[in-house]
C-alpha cells in the first residue's frame, strides 16, 4: 500500500510539473527562430479559434486561450524572449522560472485544501489600429486632426455592467471566490480535490442577474469616439500615434491601446513628392521658355505663411530638358525634438520641356 501511494504521488508530481513548463514556442505552433510577423500572425489565428465568445463554457478552450496570451506576452518582447530562450524563463531566473509548491500537491491529494489559490490576473485587450490620411501640407505644416472611429464601448445605458439594475451579484456556485473545488475518485478510500475555475461565472466570481436589454448583457456596444492628435511638422509618413487604454471596451478585459498609422493622401500633395527631408517635383515648360528664358512663374507651396514659390529665368538663359533646379532650405521640415532650430531639406525642381506636336522626330531630337 505504501508503496503503490508514493507510485501514484510520483505520477501526480511528474504530470503537474509537465503541466506547469510551458514550451511557448510549442503553445503558438512556430519554431524557435520564429520572426515577430510568424509569431503575430501565430498568435492572432490561435487566440481567435480558442476565444471565450467563441467556445462559451469550453474550460479546456478557456486555458487554452490563457497559455496563448501567455506565450505571446513573453515571445513578442524581445527582452523576455531572450531571457526565456537562454535561461526557459522571461524574466531571466536561471532557474528556469519554475515555483512548485509541495505542501499544495499533497494537501490536495489528501483532500486537504490548504493550498494557496493562484487567481489568474484580469487578461489586457489585443491593440487597435486604423489608419488616418492627411495631405502632404499637413504634414509640412503639423495640424491638429480631428477623426471618429467605430469601436467598441461601454453601453450607455448600463454604464458598461451589462446589468439592467447595474450591479453584479454573488456567484451562487463558488460563492463569490472565482474557484470550485472539484473531486476525483482514484481508488479505493482515496480522493483527490482539485481546485479549478467556476464554470458558471468564468472565474470572475459575479453573475449578472438582470442582464442589460439595449446590450443584452453584454456591459458593450459598437459607436463612434471621437479624437484629436496633433501632427508635428515634418512627421514621417506611415508614423504611429499610440493612444494608451483607448481599445475596445470589454467588461472582462483591461483595454489595449488604440494605433493611429498615419499615411500620407497623394491626391492632396500638389505636385510635390516627398523623400525622407526633400522635396520633388516636374515642372513642365514650353519650348520658348527652355530657349529663350525671360519668363517668371508664380506656383503654390506648401508653406501655409509662404504659399507661392517663384521660379523664373533671365532673357537668355536657356533650361535643358530634364535639368535639376536645387532650392535650398524649400523641402520638409527636419522632426528634431527640443530643438528651436528650424531645419529645412532642399526642393529639387526637374524641368520638363514641351515639344509641340507639329515637329518631326528629327526636328524635335535637334531641338
Amino acid at each position: 500500500m505504501q508503496l503503490s501511494l508514493l507510485s501514484t504521488l510520483w505520477l501526480l508530481l511528474t504530470l503537474v510539473l509537465a503541466k506547469q513548463h510551458h514550451d511557448f514556442y510549442q503553445v503558438l505552433g512556430v519554431d524557435k527562430d520564429a520572426t515577430d510577423k510568424q509569431i503575430r500572425s501565430a498568435y492572432k489565428q490561435l487566440s481567435l479559434k480558442y476565444h471565450p465568445d467563441k467556445n462559451p463554457g469550453d474550460e479546456q478552450a478557456h486555458d487554452k486561450f490563457i497559455e496563448i496570451g501567455e506565450a505571446y506576452e513573453v515571445l513578442s518582447n524581445a527582452e523576455k524572449r531572450k531571457n526565456y530562450d537562454q535561461y526557459g524563463d522571461p524574466e531571466g531566473n536561471p532557474h528556469g522560472g519554475q515555483q512548485f509548491d509541495f505542501g499544495d500537491m499533497f494537501g490536495q491529494f489528501f483532500g486537504g485544501g490548504g493550498g494557496r489559490q493562484r487567481q489568474r490576473g484580469v487578461r489586457r485587450g489585443e491593440n487597435v489600429q486604423v489608419n488616418l490620411n492627411v495631405g502632404l501640407s499637413d504634414f509640412y505644416n503639423g495640424k491638429i486632426t480631428e477623426f471618429e472611429v467605430r469601436m467598441m464601448n461601454d453601453c450607455p445605458t448600463c454604464e458598461g455592467t451589462g446589468s439592467k439594475d447595474k450591479e453584479k451579484h454573488t456567484c451562487d456556485r463558488c460563492k463569490g471566490s472565482g474557484i470550485i473545488t472539484v473531486q476525483h475518485q482514484l481508488g479505493p478510500g482515496m480522493v483527490q480535490q482539485v481546485r479549478m475555475q467556476c464554470d458558471q461565472c468564468g472565474g470572475v466570481g459575479k453573475v449578472i442577474t438582470h442582464p442589460c436589454d439595449k446590450c443584452k448583457g453584454h456591459g458593450v456596444m459598437e459607436g463612434p469616439r471621437h479624437y484629436d492628435i496633433y501632427i508635428k511638422p515634418g512627421q514621417p509618413r506611415d508614423s504611429n500615434h499610440i493612444l494608451e487604454g483607448e481599445g475596445h471596451r470589454n467588461p472582462n478585459w483591461v483595454p489595449g491601446d488604440l494605433i493611429i498609422n498615419i499615411r500620407e493622401d497623394f491626391s492632396k500633395s500638389w505636385g510635390y513628392r516627398r523623400v525622407q527631408n526633400n522635396l520633388y517635383r516636374t515642372e513642365p515648360i514650353t519650348l520658348k521658355e527652355a530657349m529663350n528664358g525671360g519668363w517668371e512663374r508664380k506656383i503654390k507651396f506648401l508653406d501655409a505663411e509662404d504659399d507661392t514659390l517663384v521660379l523664373k529665368r533671365a532673357k537668355g538663359q536657356i533650361i535643358v530638358d530634364g535639368e535639376v533646379e536645387i532650392i535650398k532650405g524649400k523641402g520638409m521640415p527636419v522632426l528634431v525634438e527640443h530643438d528651436e532650430v528650424e531645419q529645412f531639406g532642399d526642393l529639387f525642381i526637374q524641368y520638363k520641356v514641351i515639344i509641340p506636336g507639329d515637329h518631326n522626330r528629327t526636328e524635335k531630337d535637334e531641338l
